[in-house]
């Protein structure tokens, strides 16, 4: 039972169908073949099955990688380094102080400009500080009160890119607003004055 080239082998139920032959694929014996057009219909579908799947997994992998803002935060290796006291006297107070003292103190040179962004940004960043895990007391109503500073310090930070003094008086209010709000909310006896 050998296949030695030829058209048939010892084996009249194993024939080998002659085209098949020639290009090397053997035919199932009492199989009728398939005319050409056949064929190529049956097998047109194969590209697109498979372009599917592919945009199918494609699809799949973007569903499955993509995270919410809220698994990104749980995710966050922070941790908060300085107490609140700290954020307050060593970065809040100074640097909002330089918007509340913006018509004494005015900027003359690039340098001080430059100084003076880098305080209204981290007036700014320091509203997120207050946000994050570990430091946020409540999620209501002091991120609502953190909210009142970024807004306040991101605006501030603009102006002084620009270095619009009068767009830096007007925030003075905004500022000062952001700070006493959360006092009141959060300050034990905040604007009673010392008791007795």
């Amino acid at each position: 039972m050998s296949d030695t080239g030829s058209d048939t082998v010892s084996d009249p139920s194993r024939r080998l169908d002659p085209a098949a032959y020639h290009t090397g694929m053997h035919m199932l014996p009492n199989q009728p073949r398939l005319p050409s057009q056949q064929v190529r219909q049956r097998r047109a579908w194969q590209p697109r099955l498979i372009t599917c799947f592919a945009v199918v997994a494609v699809v799949a992998v973007f569903a499955f990688d993509v995270q919410t803002p809220a698994s990104q935060e749980a995710a966050a290796p922070t941790r908060p380094v300085g107490t609140m006291s700290d954020l307050m006297v060593k970065m809040i107070y100074p640097t909002s102080d330089a918007i509340f003292y913006i018509e004494t103190r005015t900027p003359k040179t690039d340098a001080e400009w430059g100084e003076l962004q880098a305080k209204t940004l981290t007036l700014a960043e320091s509203a997120n500080l207050l946000m994050m895990p570990g430091r946020a007391r409540d999620q209501e109503r002091w991120m609502a009160d953190a909210k009142l500073m970024l807004d306040a310090g991101m605006a501030a930070y603009a102006a002084a890119k620009k270095k619009d003094v009068a767009a830096l008086v007007e925030l003075n209010d905004a500022v000062y607003q952001s700070c006493v709000v959360c006092h009141q909310h959060y300050r034990r006896n905040y604007g009673r004055g010392r008791q007795p």
